[in-house]
């Protein structure tokens, strides 16, 4: 499962009305990608349907949908959103990961 916090949960629905998704019926694709400095990276992007073989998850009123290959990756992670003097967006807590970039936009298992 993956969690959503107050925070990410507020700046999702913006940002899905903000791009004409619908926050009640869409969903958060969250996956993992090879690349970054750390060997895999984080993917979110919004959609409307779901495909075969993916998980559903909801989770603070945010429906997330991962892919097969991804959610070993992902399993626990927690999805916040950060506004501080590092920079803004969202931040993956993930507990799988043994090693983050300093961006935290990539790890390593």
């Amino acid at each position: 499962m993956i969690k959503v916090s107050e925070t990410a949960k507020k700046k999702v629905v913006e940002l899905m009305a903000d791009d004409g998704y619908n926050a009640l019926t869409d969903y958060v694709r969250v996956g993992v990608k090879s690349g970054g400095c750390s060997g895999l990276s984080y993917d979110l992007k919004f959609d409307k349907e779901q495909q075969d073989g993916d998980k559903v998850f909801e989770d603070n009123g945010v429906k997330i949908i991962v892919d097969k290959k991804s959610f070993l990756y992902l399993i626990g992670t927690t999805l916040e959103y950060s506004g501080g003097l590092n920079g803004t967006g969202f931040v993956f807590n993930n507990p799988n990961a043994n090693r983050t970039c300093g961006c935290g936009e990539s790890f390593s298992l």
